[in-house]
């Protein structure tokens, strides 16, 4: 296997507590906010792994435009976020909810600003750690392992504050706005993209209701957001609203957002994405957990990341669901 990829068999637990996770995670998720912590710190036990597999270090999408590379559009789509932010070198930034740090790494690199990246996850945050060390990055990026509802940090310690597809994990999008406002110095900004149901989604279709649950079910989210959600508890919590607009809608129509989750098989990178080599995994793993190659349970993680990514790609063909509102706005 080229070195580029990470084992998809989860690192984060002990094989033998594979199934008592996935089950854990199960229960969880039917008390949806009420047991947010747990469910998110178990589905990033289970899918880390399997996220690095296919993905690389930066778990979120991006709009493709002009030929670029899968790679080339990730750390672009995270530039676009920094260029808003006004970043100039020595500024402190929170990167909410980092998870293994590609985009803290990918930033802090180019603009020379201190990124402290917030994880609940502690393997996610043990990685990015070891990461920013092998990228001789250590003293620009930093971690903070707690919650973004209770962020543990003092007033006004950031300068600017963003977030990558972290924030549609939220319980409740104005406690964590309020946590945001709160650490940020005045005139600070905050942007992010978030994960929202556009308004193309019909409440009352039975399709678009079940593409919704599948797609909260395969990424532990307790309820998706609308834009006018994003936008209405962003002014409840103080922010002063700057720009807001869908991304997706930034990309060429020939390669939508989606189309690394359906895509190309013909280079080694993309074809863990793809439709057919999601399958195939699928496929290999159930073999090799029947011989006991891998734990018990690996299976069933691949399976609810193949709901995740097929109800994506419904998603998004059928425009009621994008990656990437993007919403910027400034603390007064």
């Amino acid at each position: 296997m080229n070195n580029r990829f990470h084992n998809p068999v989860t690192k984060a637990i002990h094989p033998d507590d594979t199934v008592a996770t996935l089950s854990n995670y199960r229960s969880a998720q039917v008390h949806g906010k009420d047991e947010y912590r747990p469910m998110i710190r178990r589905f990033y036990e289970l899918v880390t792994d399997f996220y690095e597999f296919a993905w690389g270090s930066s778990f979120h999408f991006a709009p493709t435009r002009n030929g670029a590379s899968f790679e080339e559009s990730i750390v672009s789509h995270q530039y676009f976020l920094a260029d808003a932010l006004a970043l100039s070198p020595g500024m402190k930034v929170l990167d909410v909810g980092c998870g293994v740090g590609g985009p803290q790494r990918s930033i802090a690199k180019k603009y020379r600003v201190y990124v402290t990246g917030l994880n609940i996850s502690e393997y996610q945050l043990q990685k990015c750690e070891e990461y920013n060390e092998k990228s001789d990055l250590q003293q620009l990026c930093h971690t903070l392992h707690g919650d973004f509802m209770a962020i543990p940090a003092e007033d006004e310690t950031f300068d600017v504050a963003y977030h990558i597809e972290a924030i549609p994990h939220a319980p409740d999008k104005k406690g964590v706005y309020d946590e945001i406002f709160r650490v940020l110095k005045p005139g600070g900004f905050f942007a992010g993209y978030d994960w929202c149901m556009t308004p193309s989604y019909d409440a009352d279709c039975a399709a678009h209701r079940q593409i919704k649950k599948d797609i909260e079910f395969g990424n532990a989210l307790p309820q998706i957001a609308t834009f006018t959600n994003v936008n209405e508890n962003l002014q409840a919590a103080g922010f002063e609203l700057l720009e807001t607009r869908d991304r997706a809608l930034d990309a060429d129509t020939a390669t939508p957002w989606y189309s690394p989750l359906e895509g190309s098989v013909t280079t080694l990178r993309g074809f863990p994405r793809s439709r057919v080599g999601r399958k195939l995994i699928s496929t290999l793993l159930h073999a090799l957990e029947k011989i006991r190659v891998v734990p018990k349970g690996t299976f069933e993680t691949c399976e609810i990341l193949n709901i995740a990514a097929d109800s994506l790609v419904a998603g998004g063909r059928l425009g009621i669901f994008t990656p990437m509102y993007f919403h910027s706005a400034r603390k007064p």
